[in-house]
């Protein structure tokens, strides 16, 4: 799964480089064995964007360089699309006052809507993030209708001295209550950027969720560009 993720992130034209930030070795391991670069971050984190953070340091320090635009991207979405790190990214690189963006997509099915997997976000006329559950939103008097429903679809850029800002803030009730980093920005009065993508993703969190996806990959056509890199060599 991670190597899917890692080659569809190559094959974007924004990104300069692509990292696997883990606390694992056998990953490391993995990444390296199919030419990727991967950097060993503490096991201590709870959420993604913390070890990021830490990853960044690592990065500025080995390559003495600073940088702009961080893009974090879930390992759990194997079948992210390159052209979704640019419709999540551009708005930070058009405007630097965007200091944190995140896609989201329409939830097509209840299933979805009622999988806690699955992060539920509702936003303002501007389509900032009000609010993210893993809990259905907005609520309809305990009807359970997907319809306009949209979910959190986990690319998501920062800029560069924001994510290290996010990485100072103290975990706040509602992060930890929910799981889910984004609360931390929102709780110590950030904006989240929402931005509305076409692309239907699925993540990968129980078996189910990944023989669906198999399915699907198997008739991907971005899969046809690099599925033969993924074999691991001798």
């Amino acid at each position: 799964m991670l190597g899917h993720v890692f080659r569809r992130s190559q094959l974007s034209d924004l990104l300069d480089e692509v990292f696997i930030a883990t606390p694992d070795d056998e990953i490391v391991k993995y990444i390296e064995n199919i030419d990727g670069k991967a950097i060993l971050t503490s096991p201590t984190h709870t959420r993604a964007s913390d070890r990021v953070a830490e990853a960044v340091r690592i990065i500025e320090t080995d390559l003495a360089t600073k940088l702009e635009i961080v893009v974090m991207i879930q390992g759990d979405e194997p079948l992210i699309h390159p052209a979704m790190i640019s419709e999540v990214t551009e708005p930070l690189l058009e405007d630097p006052s965007i200091q944190v963006a995140n896609l989201m997509g329409l939830i097509m099915t209840d299933e979805e809507l009622r999988d806690p997997n699955e992060i539920k976000v509702v936003t303002d006329l501007e389509n900032n993030a009000l609010y993210f559950s893993r809990q259905p939103i907005p609520t309809r008097w305990g009807q359970a209708e997907a319809q306009g429903r949209y979910k959190q679809i986990c690319v998501i850029p920062f800029q560069r001295d924001f994510l290290l800002e996010y990485a100072n803030l103290t975990p706040t009730p509602l992060e930890i209550l929910e799981s889910i980093d984004m609360l931390r920005v929102l709780e110590h009065g950030y904006k989240v950027k929402m931005i509305p993508t076409d692309y239907q993703v699925y993540s990968v969190d129980t078996p189910e969720d990944l023989k669906k996806v198999d399915v699907i990959m198997a008739r991907d056509k971005l899969f046809q560009t690099y599925s033969k890199s993924l074999l691991l060599s001798d």
